[in-house]
């Protein structure tokens, strides 16, 4: 695979699917994990097209459900690479239902996912750099890199605080919470 330049345009993808009876949850709204499965679909789409070769699934950030989506309506996700790094590519996603009896559009919700490029011999692999056209490509480059600078952060914290809970001043840390603790038949060991 050669490793050159490729515009935003040139990998931004659109896949529309019908939502049928059989994608319904008991409520009769589609299912959020329908969903995140035709994301997940569009994102490979999208990156593999910039990519050049066989891209996988590493993360999924900002997953949120705005409005619900409704059997028969059509969902259209619009994907484009927003950010490339060494092997990796962050891929947004915007997911729109329309319903084609009253013409109408709704933002049902957004993501990100991070990518990553695989070569032949299923190792990561340089992807292109991306050529940003204008200022919304710009700013949403930059958005990417700031987003994966609060992320790292975060997993830092959330490491930290997961290596320091301490489980014998439980009742202290969780009093005012909506929980109960009962242990039984457990043996403490000094």
């Amino acid at each position: 695979m050669q490793n050159f330049a490729r515009t935003v345009k040139q990998s931004q993808t659109t896949i529309t699917e019908l939502m049928i009876p059989s994608y319904a949850n008991f409520g009769g709204k589609i299912h959020g994990g329908i969903l995140l499965s035709l994301m997940d679909k569009v994102a490979y789409a999208c990156s593999s097209k910039h990519a050049g070769t066989y891209c996988v699934t590493v993360s999924v950030d900002k997953v949120e459900f705005l409005q619900p989506v409704e059997v028969g309506e059509l969902v259209s996700l619009h994907a484009s690479v927003n950010y490339v790094g060494k092997t990796s590519m962050i891929v947004g996603i915007r997911v729109e239902a329309q319903n084609v009896k009253l013409g109408t559009i709704k933002h049902t919700n957004s993501s990100y996912f991070t990518m990553v490029a695989k070569g032949d011999d299923d190792k990561p692999a340089l992807v292109p750099e991306l050529i940003l056209e204008n200022k919304e490509e710009v700013k949403r480059f930059i958005e990417c890199m700031r987003m994966k600078e609060i992320k790292q952060s975060v997993k830092e914290k959330m490491d930290d605080a997961r290596s320091q809970i301490e489980v014998n001043n439980a009742e202290t840390i969780l009093k005012g919470e909506r929980c109960k603790i009962v242990f039984k038949n457990e043996q403490v060991t000094s």
